[in-house]
C-alpha cells in the first residue's frame, strides 16, 4: 500500500478495542508504533488479534510522557459515566475525572495533534474541557455516517473540521438476515417491554425502528431487555449489526463472549466520525499544542 501520511508514534489513553487505529487503517494512514493505554483484557485481547503490533502499555495513571518517544498523534475517549446523562452525573468527581489523566499526558508529551471525544454534558463540565485543552469541542451525530443516533463532543486541535455529510443510513440497511435463536425476545421479555413505565410502555424509551435510527449504542447492552430491541422482529440486535452501527468490520470483536462485544462496542468509539476528524492532518498545518496549553 502507498501512504501519502506516515506517523511514527501515536498514543491512545483508554484506548479499548482501538477503534482509533482502526480509523487510522480506514483513512490508510501509515503509523509506526502505535501505544495503547487499557486495562481491560478483553478489549486488549480484541486489539491485539486484529493489530498484533500494538504495543499495549497499561493504566493510563501509569503513562509517563518522559518514557515514550515524540507522539504525533494523542487520542482518547476518557470515561463519560460521570458526566453522561445515563451516568451517575458526579462530573469531575466521579469516574470522569481521569479526564485529568488525558491533561497530564497531553502536556508531558505536547503531540503535533490531539483529540479527546466525550459524551454531552452539563456546560460547566464541558467548559472546564474546554479550558484546559484550549479548544472548543465539535458536536457530531454518529447518526450523518451510520444508523446509530450518537451525539458526541470532540476537541482537537486538527483544524477547519466539518460536519461529515449524511449517508442517509436507517437500522434496516444494517441488520442481518438471519440471526441466532438466542437474540429473539422471549414471552417474559416482552411482556416486560410491554409494561407501563410513567404511563408509556417501555417499548416507547427504547425504540429501535426499522426505517430510522437505533438508540445510541452503551456498555449496557450486554444486560438484555430493554437495551437494543426491535419491536417489529421481537429480538435483541446482534453483536455483528452493533459493530455496523458503530461503523466497525464485522466480526471485529469475535473472540470474546457477547457480554465482553456489547460492552467494548458501547464504550467505543463509531470508526467512521473518527476517521473524518483525522482525515484533516493531511491537509493542515497544526496549531501549536505548546501554544494552546499556554492560555491554561
Amino acid at each position: 500500500m502507498k501512504y501519502d501520511l506516515e506517523l511514527d508514534n501515536v498514543l491512545s489513553l483508554f484506548d479499548g478495542m482501538s477503534c482509533g487505529q482502526l480509523a487510522l487503517d480506514t483513512l490508510g494512514i501509515k503509523v509506526n508504533n502505535y501505544f495503547a493505554s487499557e486495562i481491560d483484557p478483553y478489549a486488549i485481547k480484541i486489539a491485539k488479534k486484529n493489530y498484533p503490533n500494538t504495543k499495549h502499555i497499561g493504566s493510563v495513571v501509569d503513562v509517563k510522557g518522559s518514557d515514550l518517544p515524540e507522539i504525533d498523534l494523542l487520542i482518547g475517549g476518557s470515561p463519560c459515566q460521570s458526566f453522561s446523562n445515563a451516568g451517575d452525573r458526579t462530573g469531575m468527581d466521579g469516574k470522569s475525572k481521569l479526564f485529568w489523566e488525558f491533561v497530564r499526558v497531553l502536556k508531558e508529551t505536547n503531540p503535533t495533534y490531539f483529540l479527546l471525544e466525550n459524551v454531552r454534558m452539563k456546560k460547566e463540565w464541558e467548559n472546564i474541557i474546554t479550558e484546559q485543552l484550549g479548544v472548543k469541542p465539535i458536536l457530531i451525530n454518529s447518526r450523518l455516517v451510520s444508523a446509530q443516533n450518537r451525539p458526541r463532543l470532540y476537541w482537537t486541535n486538527i483544524p477547519n473540521i466539518e460536519q461529515p455529510l449524511d449517508r442517509g443510513l436507517v437500522l434496516a440497511d444494517i441488520l442481518e438476515d438471519t440471526w441466532d435463536d438466542k437474540f429473539n425476545l422471549s414471552e417474559k421479555a416482552c411482556d416486560y417491554m410491554s409494561r407501563l413505565r410513567n404511563g408509556k410502555p417501555r417499548w416507547e424509551y427504547h425504540t429501535n425502528p426499522l426505517n430510522g435510527k437505533s438508540a445510541c449504542l452503551t456498555a449496557n447492552m450486554y444486560k438484555g431487555v430493554p437495551y437494543g430491541v426491535i419491536k417489529e422482529q421481537l429480538r435483541r440486535l446482534t453483536p455483528v449489526e452493533c459493530e455496523r452501527l458503530q461503523t466497525v468490520p464485522d466480526n471485529y470483536t469475535a473472540g470474546v463472549s457477547d457480554t465482553q462485544r456489547f460492552k467494548m462496542l458501547g464504550n467505543g468509539w463509531t470508526v467512521d466520525i473518527i476517521a473524518h476528524l483525522l482525515n484533516n492532518m493531511r491537509y493542515h498545518t497544526p496549531v501549536s499544542t505548546t501554544k494552546q496549553l499556554e492560555l491554561i
